[in-house]
């Protein structure tokens, strides 16, 4: 794994704040309401504080005029302070105000963004997943749907102090420019510096990705009811506590030095900074002494001058936040461009409501991205409508990726898949995975209820409470789930609280019942029963082809006492059709399967 940390450049934080208006364009998409009053409260709040400097002016104007006898009447001074009042208690409400509609806002923008992350990835291409560097830009991206909250507030800030800034400063120009240019001279150095960290920082986090997804896995598979027998039985906690220690000391290491230069620099040039500040004070203080200001105008001067260095030095610096939180976010708008390959073409036709001829495979090679090996390998033969084919080979050979190939899963490298004479590709894609249902070997249980877990199969159906049953029946599993405390509202697996954990053998009827929640014409079963013993295993396969009737089904399995039942069988080797015919016929043929067959045979005797 690499951990150089390539900087990016100042110019890479400017381009990055090109994220910023579409990043505004979510938050409007988000709520309208909520985006119009937080900014209206703003706008408000911006011009608050030169109101209470120039009031708090007047009252000590007001106050030093009364002692010097120059006035007697009291009525301006109260009325300035119940105005000063006032200020301070609506600075507080709208202050509260904001913070209540950015944590509403910002939680609406988290959810829909983290919405949209699992519809676009449910949209990319399986390979995709199958690539480390894919996965790198979707954990960049996964993180930026929670942080995205920060980087509103911040943006939000910023102009709403640089409104505020404009207020200050048009006093300040109208007592002497100079201070202005002072000002900006002040906070260059701390600015300067930031934006180059941020850079920094960005840049480590980026490069160390593959580390941290590493340090995520360790950590998860160190502590997970997935993974606590083979921990025990193995005696993997040191291994695995060892290994998450070192990587997480080597992470620490690179951010500790960064962290150190970060202090440190910034330290020095703040304080260039505040030295620039009281010099400017310092001449404020001349001008009074010498008759040129009052005392009440010293005080509106340095109120504004302090309050502007502490703002413009925000804004530099929150710009420079803003524009690391602005490459961060390019993060996940880069997910969000990442396009699938296959999908439907334009014009694409309806599958159709009934397959008349079948599938046809002409001459079909397919390898994996980035792997020289061929996994299937000029691959031609018919799956006639109604006809059960059994897959058969080593593992390794190409079964699932045939069967992959078949929902468009993946797109042949060479040749093409026909159906009822027409190119896969030439069908609507989410129309074709309707009508092609699969079950594979590696299955997920989900932490759900039993029966949104059925639901699965088809989850359009999921309140369809009779057509779940229906499907557990003809799977074998209502017999599992009536034992069940709840029933079908039994919270499957230990991940939560009153969840039932099944043994595999329940679990495989279960994803079973998935098969028969959808109404698709060609059905496969990817070795799900593998955990079924082999009487089991034949009694659901002549389940399942007594139930699909006139539909066509693929079944992979090792028990050739299973594969028997199929109409034709077809055999696997390298990726390449070895045989092909029906058990009686390969067993006249005395080939490889014949083979395989009698020693298997051998193991029941």
């Amino acid at each position: 794994m690499s951990t150089q940390n390539t900087p990016t450049s100042f110019k890479d934080q400017l381009n990055a704040l090109r994220n910023v208006p579409r990043f505004f364009k979510v938050i409007w998409d988000t709520s309208p309401a909520l985006a119009i009053g937080n900014m209206g409260l703003r706008l408000v709040q911006s011009a608050i504080p030169l109101s209470m400097l120039y009031v708090g002016k007047e009252i000590i104007d007001a106050v030093i005029r009364l002692i010097n006898r120059e006035d007697t009447e009291t009525s301006y001074l109260w009325t300035m302070v119940a105005i000063e009042l006032g200020l301070a208690v609506g600075s507080d409400l709208i202050n509260r105000g904001i913070g209540l509609m950015d944590s509403l806002l910002g939680d609406l923008v988290a959810n829909k963004t983290s919405v949209d992350l699992i519809r676009h990835a449910a949209t990319l291409d399986l390979y995709q997943f199958e690539d480390a560097t894919f996965y790198d830009k979707m954990e960049r991206a996964r993180r930026q749907t929670l942080g995205r909250t920060v980087l509103m507030s911040q943006v939000l800030s910023q102009v709403q102090d640089t409104i505020t800034i404009l207020f200050l400063g048009a006093g300040l120009i109208a007592f002497n420019p100079w201070l202005i240019l002072i000002l900006v001279i002040a906070v260059i150095p701390s600015f300067i510096g930031e934006s180059y960290f941020n850079s920094q920082s960005y840049s480590l986090t980026r490069n160390w990705t593959p580390e941290r997804r590493e340090l995520d896995y360790l950590r998860y598979i160190g502590a997970s009811d997935q993974t606590a027998k083979e921990v025990k039985i193995f005696n993997l906690a040191d291994f695995i506590a060892d290994r998450f220690e070192a990587l997480s000391l080597r992470y620490y290491a690179a951010n500790r030095k960064l962290a150190l230069r970060r202090a440190g620099w910034g330290s020095v040039l703040s304080m260039l900074g505040t030295v620039a500040y009281y010099g400017a004070y310092v001449f404020i203080l001349m001008q009074a002494i010498g008759g040129g200001i009052t005392v009440g105008t010293l005080t509106f001067l340095s109120g504004s001058f302090g309050r502007m260095q502490g703002l413009l030095q925000g804004v530099m610096l929150r710009f420079s936040r803003i524009a690391e939180g602005a490459l961060y976010l390019q993060d996940l708008f880069d997910f969000f461009a990442i396009e699938p390959e296959i999908r439907s073409k334009a014009g694409a036709i309806p599958f159709p409501e009934k397959i008349k001829d079948g599938f046809v495979f002409e001459n079909v090679s397919f390898k994996y991205p980035g792997n020289p090996r061929w996994a299937i390998r000029n691959l031609s033969f018919k799956l006639p409508k109604g006809v059960k084919l059994a897959l058969v080979g080593e593992n390794g050979a190409g079964k699932t990726t045939l069967v992959k190939l078949l929902a468009r899963l993946y797109e042949p490298t060479e040749g093409r898949i026909l159906l009822d004479g027409v190119d896969l590709r030439d069908y609507d894609l989410s129309q074709l995975r309707d009508n092609i249902g699969i079950i594979f070997q590696d299955y997920v249980r989900f932490q759900l209820t039993a029966s949104e877990n059925i639901a699965i199969g088809n989850i359009d159906l999921v309140k369809d409470f009779a057509h779940i049953e229906d499907a557990a029946r003809k799977s074998l599993a209502h017999q599992v789930v009536e034992e069940l405390p709840d029933k079908y509202e039994q919270l499957l697996g230990k991940r939560f609280d009153k969840g039932a954990e099944l043994s595999g053998g329940q679990w495989q009827k279960i994803a079973l019942a998935r098969a028969y929640m959808r109404n698709a014409q060609l059905l496969t079963l990817d070795e799900p029963t593998a955990a079924l013993d082999a009487r089991a295993e034949h009694e659901v396969f002549l389940r399942f082809s007594e139930l699909i009737e006139d539909k066509s089904a693929v079944l992979i399995s090792h028990r050739f006492s299973t594969v028997r039942m199929a109409d034709r069988i077809l055999f696997l080797e390298h990726g390449q059709l070895l045989e092909m015919g029906s058990h009686e016929e390969l067993l006249e043929k005395n080939g490889k399967y014949a083979e395989l067959f009698r020693l298997q045979a051998k193991g029941y005797v």
